[in-house]
């Protein structure tokens, strides 16, 4: 099983980390690894625009994102559901 790191940050931390990766709504993982990867062949030190600082920093944002999407709980009930799914309120059994 896989072991969940646990990271504290500051909520001015995680925007910066959001505004670095473009994020504007929602990102999958596989969505947020793209990202991290085209943004590290940018900010790599043996690149020409490249720079240490930079590199560091990203990968700091990379882990530290991972982290709270890794340990992000979502409850799930009915009047959430209900929010998220419209179609899915006349559902028969949603009470059995």
């Amino acid at each position: 099983m896989k072991q969940l790191k646990r990271i504290f940050m500051e909520y001015e931390e995680f925007e910066k980390a959001v505004d670095m990766f473009g994020i504007l709504t929602r990102v999958s993982k596989k969505d947020l690894k793209k990202k991290y990867l085209k943004l590290s062949k940018i900010y790599h030190p043996d690149m020409e625009t490249g720079s240490p600082e930079k590199f560091l920093e990203l990968k700091k944002n990379y882990d530290m994102l991972c982290a709270y999407m890794d340990s992000y709980y979502f409850s799930f009930d009915k009047d959430e559901f209900k929010h998220q799914f419209p179609s899915f309120t006349n559902y028969k059994n949603w009470n059995k």
